[in-house]
C-alpha cells in the first residue's frame, strides 16, 4: 500500500477476531517501531508486549472493560521512561558500538546531558509521554502497511496497570495499542446470533476531520 493509502485505510478497530498474528509479521512491526525517531533519539520509553490471555483479562477490567484488550492478538503498553539518564547512557553505548567517532558521541553526550540536566523532575513524564507518540504513530500506520488492525487508547487505568504488570517506577502506562486482525460477520469474537439480532463485524466510519482552512494557516 501506498503510505497515503495506509492513512485513509487506518482506523480505531474497536473489536478483533482473536486470531493470532503471525510472529514474522510482529516482529516487522515491532522493528517498525524500534527506529522511531524522538527527541535527542533518546527513545524515552519501553514496550510491553502482551500476548497471554490471563494477563490481558487482568488489564480490561482496568481499560472500562473494553473489548479490544482482550480480543487483540497483540497488546503494546506503551510505557514513558522517566529515568533519562540510563535510557542515554544506554544511547552513548550504542553510538560508540556503530562505529561513531569517541569526539562525536563525546560532543553529543555533552549537550544531551545538559538538556537532561536543566529538565525539572516534575516534567520528565510529561516531556517522555511527547515521544511516546512518535513511536505509537509507528505502529498504528505500520500495522495497517501489514495488514493488520490497531486502535490507539488512553482509556485505561495506568497505576492498575502498573501493579498488574509489575512495572517499576520509571516506567509509566502512557497510551496502549491493540494489535491484530478486525472481528467480521461471523468470526469468532462475535457473540452467537440471538432473537434476529445479526452477527456485528468491526467496520470503519467515513473519515471525519476538519477542513483545511480549519487545520492549516
Amino acid at each position: 500500500m501506498e503510505f497515503q493509502e495506509i492513512v485513509m485505510a487506518r482506523y480505531a478497530t474497536k473489536k478483533f477476531d482473536g486470531r493470532a498474528v503471525p510472529s514474522e509479521k510482529m516482529d516487522k512491526l515491532l522493528e517498525m517501531v524500534r527506529f522511531s525517531c524522538s527527541s535527542f533519539n533518546l527513545q524515552p520509553w519501553k514496550i510491553k508486549v502482551v500476548t497471554d490471555v490471563p494477563t490481558k483479562e487482568k488489564l480490561q477490567a482496568a481499560s472500562w472493560n473494553q473489548p479490544q484488550i482482550t480480543t487483540c492478538s497483540h497488546l503494546l503498553v506503551f510505557c514513558a521512561d522517566t529515568d533519562l539518564e540510563r535510557r542515554a547512557s544506554q544511547l552513548y553505548d550504542a553510538m560508540r558500538s556503530s562505529g561513531l567517532p569517541a569526539g562525536d558521541v563525546a560532543a553529543f553526550s555533552k549537550a544531551v546531558d545538559g538538556f537532561i540536566a536543566a529538565m525539572p523532575k516534575e516534567k520528565r513524564l510529561h516531556w517522555a509521554q511527547r515521544q511516546v507518540y512518535l513511536a505509537l504513530a509507528n505502529a498504528l500506520n505500520g500495522a495497517k502497511s501489514l495488514g493488520l488492525d490497531s486502535c490507539p487508547m488512553e482509556g485505561f487505568d495506568p497505576v492498575r496497570y502498573s501493579q498488574i504488570l509489575g512495572l517499576p517506577e520509571n516506567l509509566v502506562p502512557s497510551v496502549v495499542c491493540p494489535v491484530g486482525y478486525a472481528a467480521s460477520v461471523g468470526s469468532p469474537a462475535d457473540a452467537a446470533p440471538t432473537a434476529g439480532r445479526p452477527l456485528r463485524a468491526d467496520t470503519p466510519r467515513p473519515k471525519v476531520r476538519l477542513e483545511k482552512k480549519d487545520v492549516f494557516f
